[in-house]
């Protein structure tokens, strides 16, 4: 990876046009030929950028340009479209190259899969009782997370790392279908999260549908053994 901190204008030509005006910035140059253009605000997103692939090529400025104070254009061109990423380079105030080697990827730990996964190996948490029919149990709109035996009867469990009223309306939907077949009903449901917004609780309750909140360190057996009060 090249990184380079310019004083330098930008114009985006191609499916959408986009300019920025000159300021100090920093150039991103990829080995996989993304160039990105950051500013020193703006969260993780550039102000600009071209995917790959794409080719660049820096050349010297024409005469106009040197009178304009540019030192280098780089011409970064798509490979599959006619978008064309323009920097024209006042100055460069620092410029380095660095090898980051291959990177394993992100992994995910705590979500939704997870949280199901090791629901079904502690259904009990759902309260004495219940029992594991499966996981992912079909319906014509889509699998119902976990379906489990409780002591009044069938349970569909919709789990979600962060509960919300999209929640509920999907498990409503899953009931209703799930309590027109007469070997499961009648079928309760149980809306399972990390968290769960007020305002989907409010929903769930009134819809008759139990809401568990979930401690996803605890499941893993992480969590601290330190004595509590409560």
């Amino acid at each position: 990876m090249r990184l380079v901190i310019a004083t330098c204008s930008v114009t985006y030509s191609g499916r959408l046009n986009a300019h920025l005006a000159l300021a100090t910035r920093l150039l991103m140059v990829k080995a996989d030929g993304a160039v990105l253009i950051h500013s020193d605000g703006g969260s993780y997103k550039p102000l600009n950028w071209m995917s790959p692939p794409a080719s660049m090529r820096v050349r010297d400025p024409d005469a106009e340009q040197v009178q304009a104070g540019i030192e280098q254009v780089w011409t970064v061109a798509a490979e599959k479209s006619d978008d064309i990423l323009t920097i024209l380079i006042s100055e460069i105030h620092h410029d380095s190259s660095h090898q980051l080697g291959r990177d394993p990827g992100l992994v995910k730990d705590g979500v939704e899969s997870d949280l199901q996964r090791l629901l079904a190996e502690q259904i009990e948490r759902l309260g004495a009782g219940h029992s594991l029919i499966r996981r992912e149990h079909p319906t014509p709109i889509g699998p119902v997370d976990l379906l489990a035996k409780g002591p009044e009867g069938t349970v569909a469990v919709e789990l979600k790392r962060r509960g919300d009223i999209d929640g509920v309306e999907q498990l409503t939907r899953y009931l209703e279908l799930l309590n027109r077949d007469p070997l499961l009903a009648p079928v309760a449901g149980v809306f399972a999260a990390q968290q769960i917004r007020p305002q989907a609780r409010t929903l769930a309750e009134d819809r008759g549908i139990r809401c568990v909140v979930l401690d996803y360190e605890d499941m893993k057996g992480e969590d601290d053994q330190a004595p509590r009060l409560f």
